[in-house]
């Protein structure tokens, strides 16, 4: 049995840094280091977590200690992110507080791994169920749809994430998780198109062009060379460790899991493609009249391929690279651009295009795991956002990244302080004010309103005449040159006039981490992030799903002069936004520290640990944990687990716990100085106290176990023995009963073959006795048998006697009748044959009389003439008996007399063919011109349907009736008759599926040669009017079902709330009756009939998809239409 350590059990190095003895920076690093060589990556502050990246898995992430970790006191075991977890996920569920888990870190130090851990403890530990489990693994899939599109491998980390995330999840009252919303922060796009040395550009990219088949490639119209694009750095192209190919595969099926359409997916992929087709694109300069360059696109293949995978004509962007135009009120001004423009344009276009991609992406994936319920929600936030970056050429980019991790250490320090200072007014002790850095001045250094850096670059930004990064410098020189923080060179504060460090066109700040120096070149450019809108323009224009979406601003319909807010603003507004929401949750830290530059296992530096330590604020973390007591512990907790200490505590105390507690501390003689009573806990100020306890259980623990050990075996010998005297007892009485059960069969036996032979011996004399009567008796009898036998054959020799004398006279009688017999039969036979002889004579006799009579009357030509008659009798007889046998005058029926002669073959198959035309004319002739269109649209039907639409049947025996709800006479219907100018085809009433619910409403569905219209079925209302030319096509699925969708063309004005989801017990006659419109009239194109199991149906500005499947009807309902998320409508068929 596994052994389970508590923090105060833990033997490696000391499981929280607040009980470290002597504390101090160097003892702080030897205690990491310590705990990291034996794999113990984890280390506590209080209530914070202190991660080590170990560079290695490590088997501290099973199933199985999941389970011991779930519902455990946070101090009960060893430190883990799970234990930090459980406690969050706990006190949300029953305490209902909202939470957020802070991870912050230097790049590399594991930040993304630690939120996975978190995630995935969390979604091990709530509820189970087929909706639940659904919820979790689209939140859980969400992640490497997110680290493709926004992580890359940098010279620190070889996942590192370029941008921040904050994701909400959200849980019901029992603390299952009903959903999510992902924030996300300031995407690393310059990445897109230029990547420092050593590092890649956004995973996606290689991933598509390694795991993709050649069939998409080809679609994609990409090579899988990375060195034929510009925007894809070669020297660090392959990463070990990373298979692209398995990751592309990774991603495909998480968007899948998520909920992404196939089409959707292969958009993203085209705008992808599209993205490193534009790096390929290059410019060359052209010299025009009027002595300025204009640039020329040198090779227009990549710039054709691009256009064709995103819909946009070529001469159009071609343009838009060449010229830009400027709008002033109501003026427009067109001027040229030089090849730098151009490739500036390109550039910005390449980063804004892979920029809005990711953050339609986000906005995707939290419309996919959104909470469809509008109940109350408890939230826990994970913040996974980028740490404090030092590089050799430090940005626009580090410096808004630094931004954020100074908000989020001022957070961290107040937060920290208030909760130390609120748990110490909660138990009533006294409380003693501790120094600490605040760095709110760095914080108002860069973000004041009037006269912070970020106001500064956008009011440099906004302002008229030239602008550059040189200005913007100034300006900073001559507002911030007092500022302790702040350092230029070229700044009027005189001790940085001779600072070589600090180059001119550079400033430096003293961050809470350190200093860092900042390049100003870029700033300016980087916080326009600006886009000619000729290009947004030329984006609008194409036919790609996507792209017009992502470029709402290329709408010419609704052009904004309205310069857009800059990148620093729109940063500033969320990070506030961010902090506000951290506030109002309670806060739990990991702070993630990484050992070694090398990214290697089994290495520990440390000054850079201790570096990060210091920038991080661990040892202040750790000061103000301890500045009133080091450790504290609940009343029952701590008489749980020291009252062996004490003999009147021990084994049991009564009272209360706290009582119990002081009794202790009494018994051990701690000093009163050293501890203080809370209301719920007792509280250690001195760490040596605490180990002083410990020491003090330890011995009372082992003296405990070998007492208990003495005992023991002296209950296993005392046992042994009693249980030994017990076995004597019984195998003494078992022996004694065996040894007279013995005898007592030995008796029992003689007497039982004493009384055997008696009864014997009687047996034998009444046998004799009876024998003996039997003899007699049976003398009698035999004798008496004689006799009588000797009488019956004297009897039966007389009877014999008379018997053969009777039989003789009858065989002589029987004799003399055959005789007479015979001779009768011989006269009569004689007699017949002179009769017959005198017939026969006879008749030959009359036949030689006739013939004499009659053979004047007959010439030489006789014989044909009486053939003919012969043939006309038989003809005549023929067509007499066809006359009586004649078959019905319906066309279907197939039956005809048999022929009665064989040369009559021909002729009876002639006029079986002239009968059935005849009766087909006879029965066509009485058809109407309302019965014969019936029977051309049943005929349509059988053409469109027939083998193809399982409804079919059972709709051939219905006749089409067309007003089924008496339009004309019915009296609540006579406004609704008037306001359709053109005779109504059909009328009837239909079922309008509700996209949100899959639930049906009853509608009015009219049909004319022009329009189709729905109205509201209880007042006649008309709801929809679609004329007929904007109705492209029809959609039924090939089941027992009446749903049929109407889609309407794009553009059309009756398109605008999207197409008509229906169902109808009738749908062959409607869809009949509207393909025979179409197909009649001239001025418009025959309808499309789309038979398909899977459709999509356009509702709005969103795609559903419509599926069909056969499963058993519930609560004995036949077809059911129920929505499975927000693009997927599931209809249940009953199974034939």
């Amino acid at each position: 049995m596994e052994v389970k350590t508590s923090l105060l059990d833990n033997m490696i190095g000391v499981g929280d840094m607040v009980l470290l003895e002597p504390l101090s920076e160097d003892s702080f690093i030897e205690n990491l280091k310590k705990r990291f060589d034996h794999n113990e990556i984890y280390t506590y502050i209080g209530s914070v977590v202190i991660s080590m990246n170990p560079y290695k898995s490590l088997p501290i992430y099973t199933a199985e200690k999941v389970e011991e970790y779930r519902n455990r006191n946070f101090y009960e075991l060893s430190p883990h992110i799970y234990a930090l977890a459980d406690e969050a996920y706990r006190s949300l569920r029953d305490q209902d507080k909202d939470q957020c888990i802070l991870i912050t870190g230097e790049s590399g130090a594991g930040k993304t791994e630690a939120s996975k851990f978190v995630m995935s403890y969390v979604a091990a530990v709530c509820g189970k169920g087929q909706e639940v489990n659904k919820v979790k693994e689209q939140l859980l899939q969400s992640n490497p749809v997110l680290e493709a599109f926004g992580n890359a491998k940098t010279v620190r980390n070889d996942n590192s994430s370029r941008f921040g995330k904050y994701m909400d999840i959200e849980f019901d009252f029992k603390g299952d998780p009903l959903g999510g919303v992902i924030s996300n922060y300031l995407l690393e796009k310059s990445r897109v198109v230029k990547q420092p040395r050593g590092e890649r550009n956004f995973h996606v990219f290689y991933q598509l062009l390694s795991g993709a088949s050649d069939d998409m490639l080809k679609k994609l119209k990409l090579d899988r060379d990375f060195s034929k694009y510009n925007y894809l750095s070669l020297d660090s192209a392959t990463v070990n460790g990373l298979d692209d190919a398995a990751s592309f595969r990774t991603v495909r099926n998480a968007m899948q899991i998520v909920g992404f359409m196939e089409d959707e997916v292969q958009s993203v992929l085209e705008l992808v493609a599209a993205v490193l087709k534009l790096g390929n694109i290059e410019f060359k300069p052209e010299s025009r009249v009027n002595g300025f360059d204009e640039s020329r696109v040198k090779d227009k293949n990549d710039l054709k391929e691009m256009c064709e995978l995103l819909g946009i004509e070529q001469s159009v962007l071609e343009r838009a690279f060449s010229f830009r135009t400027v709008e002033a009120k109501m003026e427009k001004v067109s001027t040229t651009l030089n090849v730098a423009q151009a490739y500036y344009a390109r550039d910005a276009l390449a980063k804004n295009l892979y920029s809005r991609l990711f953050s339609w992406l986000v906005n995707r994936i939290n419309e996919s795991i959104k909470a469809q319920t509008k109940k109350r929600k408890k939230v826990m936030g994970v913040l996974d956002i980028y740490g404090f970056e030092i590089f050799e050429d430090n940005s626009f980019e580090q410096f808004i990244i630094n931004y954020c991790n100074e908000k989020l250490q001022q957070i961290f320090i107040e937060l920290t302080l208030r909760e130390e200072q609120e748990e110490y007014v909660r138990e009533g002790i006294e409380w003693t004010n501790i120094e600490y850095f605040n760095n709110a001045i760095i914080c108002d250094l860069i973000e004041n309103n009037k006269n912070g850096i970020l106001a500064m670059l956008d009011e440099e930004c906004l302002r008229p005449g030239t602008v550059t990064d040189e200005t913007f410098l100034d300006k900073l020189n001559t507002v911030c040159a007092e500022h302790q923080h702040f350092e230029s060179r070229l700044s009027k504060n005189s001790k940085f006039l001779t600072d070589h460090s600090l180059p001119h066109n550079c400033f430096r700040i003293q961050h809470y981490a350190g200093k860092v120096l900042y390049r100003v070149e870029g700033f300016v450019d980087k916080n326009n992030d600006l886009l000619y809108r000729d290009l947004s323009q030329a984006m609008y224009k194409a036919n790609h799903s996507l792209i017009k979406l992502l470029f709402p601003e290329g709408n010419p319909a609704k052009v904004n002069l309205k310069r857009p807010p800059t990148a620093g603003f729109q940063f500033k507004a969320s990070v506030g936004t961010l902090m506000k929401n951290l506030l109002t949750k309670n806060p739990n830290y990991i702070r993630c520290i990484k050992p070694n530059d090398k990214k290697a296992a089994h290495i520990f530096t440390d000054s850079l640990v201790c570096h990060q330590a210091r920038y991080l604020g661990l040892m202040e973390n750790v000061r103000v944990r301890r500045a009133g007591y080091a450790f504290r512990q609940a009343y029952e907790s701590c008489l749980e687990r020291y009252k062996m200490l004490c003999k009147q505590t021990w084994p049991h105390w009564r009272g209360p716990a706290r009582e119990g507690v002081k009794v202790l501390l009494t018994d051990m003689k701690v000093p009163a100085e050293e501890f203080a009573y809370g209301r719920s806990k007792i509280f250690i100020r001195n760490p040596r106290t605490l180990f002083f306890l410990e020491e003090k259980r330890r011995q009372c623990l082992e003296d405990l176990a070998a007492l208990i050990q003495k005992i023991y075996r002296g209950w296993k010998c005392r046992t042994h023995f009693l249980l030994m005297k017990k076995s004597q007892v019984v195998v003494s009485a078992w022996y004694r009963r065996y040894a007279q059960q013995k005898k007592y069969q030995n008796i029992r036996c003689s007497a039982l073959v004493v009384q055997s032979f008696i009864r014997g011996w009687k047996a034998r004399k009444l046998l004799r006795e009876l024998k003996h009567k039997k003899r007699c008796e049976e003398a009698v009898t035999t004798i008496s048998a004689y006799w009588h036998g000797t009488q019956a054959r004297w009897e039966l020799r007389r009877l014999k006697e008379e018997a053969r004398n009777k039989h003789a006279v009858s065989v002589i009688w029987a004799a003399w009748l055959g005789t007479k017999a015979r001779r009768e039969l011989k006269r009569l036979k004689e007699e017949a044959k002179r009769k017959h002889a005198i017939a026969v004579i006879w008749a030959y006799w009359l036949g030689l009389k006739v013939r004499r009579e009659y053979r004047k009357f007959f010439r030489a030509n006789a014989g044909k003439k009486i053939y003919d008659f012969t043939i006309q009798r038989i003809m005549q007889k023929y067509f007499l008996g066809l006359k009586k046998t004649m078959p019905s005058m319906s066309p279907i029926d197939k039956s005809w007399p048999a022929r009665p002669y064989g040369f009559l073959d021909g002729t009876h198959q002639e006029l079986r063919r002239a009968f059935h035309l005849w009766r087909c004319k006879k029965y066509h002739s009485q058809f109407t011109e309302e019965k014969k269109a019936t029977y051309e649209e049943k005929l349509a039907a059988s053409e469109l349907f027939k083998d193809k639409k399982a409804l079919y049947p059972s709709s051939v025996g219905q006749p089409f009736k067309g007003d089924y709800v008496e339009i004309t006479k019915n009296p609540k219907y006579q406004k609704l008759n008037s306001l359709v100018e053109d005779k109504v085809l059909l009328a009837d009433v239909v079922s309008k599926i509700n996209r949100a619910n899959g639930k049906g409403a009853p509608r009015i569905f009219l049909l004319t040669k022009k329009i189709l219209v729905l109205a509201d079925q209880k007042t006649g209302q008309v709801k929809a009017s679609v004329p007929l030319l904007d109705l492209s096509s029809v959609s039924v699925s090939t089941q027992n079902d009446g749903f049929f969708a109407l889609k309407l063309k794009e553009g059309a004005m009756s398109a605008a709330k999207g197409d008509f989801l229906l169902s109808s017990d009738r749908l062959i006659e409607i869809i009949t009756k509207l393909h025979c419109t179409g197909a009649a009239s001239a001025d418009r194109n025959q309808i499309n009939i789309d038979i398909s199991d899977e459709f999509l149906v356009q509702f709005k500005q969103d795609k559903v998809c419509v599926k069909f499947i056969q499963g058993t009807p519930k609560n004995g309902n036949g077809v059911s239409c129920k929505r499975k998320n927000n693009r997927l409508l599931e209809v249940s068929v009953p199974s034939p």
